[in-house]
Formats: structure tokens, C-alpha cells, sequence
């Protein structure tokens, strides 16, 4: 399986740390949630927590914090569709591929739902055939880019299809939540939304070549509990522990290892990574965890500094910043951690 091109779609407004918290000081929420609350909020937003801004859906911060269930869902059922379907556009322009070229799509998200899904939009918007195969992937959390991918890879191996359009597209202004737990606040200062699309196919492109050659995943339920979504009152409540950056480091190890064992590949042959951020503690976690030095995790770093915590869709915009860049070929690392507790990983060659 080959990467044709990539596609990344963002909301039409950006919104500082500093914005972000005037908002909040100014709303009804500042009030009803205590002072430790607010100290947190305080601190995630006004101090260094390597995020600069943050793309949101929502025309000013005022409506960010009108959090019902209708309202909610309707930012998610709007925007959607949209952000996964000009993320999905670009990538077809930039393969120079027709819609009707597309054999398969696969959409992933974790912060909404749609019944029929995602995919019925997609193809609707942007012209794809009727006989398109259709899948929606939900409940892989921040990890679903990778799971994505492996669907995309067996339906090209098979020889069922010949260009595969894999999305991820999450709307997290729409699973707002706020109470006094720091695990949901914090949540509420890392996510942003957006949409990236890939064009999988059978044959290389007449552009840089970069091959999945193998994968691994790890699921432990026993973590279950440290990184989630759980229902309350009708809304998505994110639950975020303290113990996420140490077990994405330690899964992603593992992983890590399992794959290049796989692959006949020895740590020091990769050349670049490409890692789901999660926040700068996990990128921190990261680092230490594989001894990685000076601007190895830029690209991830970067990303999550200009558009936050993207979720499932933040690996595409990472593999994007590399590939725009001259950076260097051989053998890339590109790993996702999420809900479950799940952690995905993939070996790409680049030329």
C-alpha cells in the first residue's frame, strides 16, 4: 500500500490561549465551577502547555460554552461533513484523481454520530460513485487514523480496490464538557477540531514514494478507565487521567518493538517520527521513552503548538508537515494511542 496524498481541512476561526481563557473568565461556567477549577484552567491556559491556538467551529468563543445536547450535536452533524469532505477534496486534487476513481472510503471519528454515517455525506459532497464501498469507524478515540489505515490496506492487498479514501474528521467542540473533575478541564484546553484525509493505493504515485510495509496494534482493557468518553446528561464526558502519558510512552514501546521485530528493522534505522501528540506531557513521555533529541518529534510538536489536540485526525496533519518539508527518507515511525487504552503503530518507507 502506497500514500498517493494527503488532505487536511480546518473550522474558518482560530482562537488563542489567551482568548480561550477571556472567554471563560467571561462566561456563566467561570462561576459555577470552583476556584480550584479555576486555578487549573488558569494555569493550562495562561502557562506554557505547548498549544499557541486552537481551531474551533464556532463563529466566537461565547457559543463554545452553550453546551446542551441539540447544540452540541448540531455543530457536529454541520461541520462534520464539511471539514471531512474539503479534507477529502484536496487530497483527490493533489493525487489527481477524479471521484470517481475512489473504490472504498473509510471514515473515523469519536466526537459525534450520524446514523446513516459519515461516509454517506462524503460521497454525496464530493461526487464519489454510488457503488462506492462505504465504512464509518467509531470509538477508537484519538487512535482511529491507524486502525483506518488497516482496514485500507486489506481492501488494497485483496485486490478489491484499487485507491482507497481514508478519513478522520473530529469535531471536539462539539463533546464539550465541563464540570470540577481536572481531567475534563484540562480535555477542554487541549482539543481542537479539524478533518485529514489520505488517498491509499495499490501502486506508488509518480511523486515521493512512501510504502506501509507493517503494523501493529495493542488493546488493554485493564486501562480502560484512564482515557475515555463516557455518556452524562446526554453529552460526551471526556476522561482523562494523569497516568495517559506514561501509558502512551509504554504502549507505544511496545508496539514499537513488536513491528520492527515484524519488519526486520532496528531502532536506530528510523529516520523520522511521526507521533500523535496528545499533549505536551505525552510528547515529553515520548521523547524519553524512545531517547529522541533536539527537533526529531518537530513535526509533532508543531502541530500540536498551531492546532492543539486534533484527535484521530492529528497524525494525517503530522505526516502532512513532513512531507511538505525536505525531510529526510528511510524508514518513519507513525503511532496513534487513544481510548481503550489502544496504541497503533506503522512502519512507513520513505524515498
Amino acid at each position: 500500500m502506497f500514500l498517493n496524498a494527503l488532505g487536511t481541512a480546518l473550522p474558518e476561526k482560530s482562537y488563542s490561549k489567551a482568548q480561550c481563557w477571556d472567554a471563560f473568565e467571561g462566561s456563566e461556567w467561570f462561576k459555577r465551577l470552583n476556584a480550584r477549577s479555576r486555578i487549573i484552567a488558569n494555569t493550562v491556559l495562561r502557562r506554557d502547555n505547548g498549544i499557541e491556538t486552537r481551531w474551533l467551529a464556532v463563529q466566537s468563543l461565547d457559543e463554545a460554552f452553550v453546551i446542551d445536547p441539540d447544540t452540541l450535536h448540531r455543530r457536529f452533524a454541520t461541520h462534520a461533513p464539511r471539514l471531512a469532505s474539503e479534507a477529502a477534496v484536496q487530497a483527490l486534487e493533489r493525487a489527481r484523481l477524479a471521484p470517481h476513481d475512489i473504490d472504498a472510503v473509510i471514515i473515523s471519528t469519536c466526537t459525534g454520530y450520524l446514523c446513516p454515517g459519515l461516509s454517506g455525506y462524503v460521497i454525496e459532497r464530493t461526487g464519489l460513485r454510488a457503488t462506492t464501498l462505504a465504512y464509518d469507524l467509531v470509538g477508537q478515540g484519538c487512535a482511529g487514523a491507524l486502525p483506518n489505515w488497516q482496514i485500507a490496506s486489506s481492501l488494497l492487498e485483496s485486490g478489491q480496490c484499487e485507491h482507497v479514501l481514508s478519513i478522520c474528521v473530529e469535531i471536539s467542540s462539539a463533546a464539550m464538557y465541563l464540570d470540577d473533575d481536572p481531567g475534563v478541564l484540562i480535555s477542554a484546553c487541549l482539543f481542537g477540531d479539524g478533518a485529514g484525509a489520505a488517498i491509499l493505493s495499490r501502486r506508488a504515485p509518480e511523486r515521493r514514494r512512501v510504502e506501509w510495509r507493517a503494523t501493529s496494534s495493542l488493546t488493554n482493557p485493564d486501562q480502560r478507565e484512564a482515557l475515555r468518553f463516557e455518556q452524562r446528561g446526554g453529552l460526551l464526558r471526556n476522561i482523562l487521567t494523569r497516568q495517559v502519558p506514561a501509558l502512551a510512552a509504554q504502549h507505544a514501546q511496545q508496539v514499537l518493538d513488536a513491528t520492527l521485530q515484524k519488519a526486520g528493522v532496528s531502532r536506530p534505522q528510523i529516520t523520522g517520527w511521526m507521533l500523535h501528540a496528545g499533549g505536551r506531557d505525552v510528547l515529553q513521555a515520548m521523547s524519553e521513552r524512545f531517547d529522541l533529541h533536539g527537533d526529531e518529534l518537530r513535526h509533532s510538536r508543531e502541530t500540536l503548538r498551531r492546532f492543539g489536540n486534533l484527535s484521530s485526525a492529528f497524525v494525517y496533519f503530522v505526516l502532512d508537515a513532513a512531507l511538505s518539508q525536505p525531510a529526510r527518507g528511510g524508514w518513519w515511525w507513525m503511532s496513534s494511542f487513544g481510548a481503550g487504552f489502544t496504541c497503533h503503530g506503522a512502519l512507513l518507507h520513505v524515498d
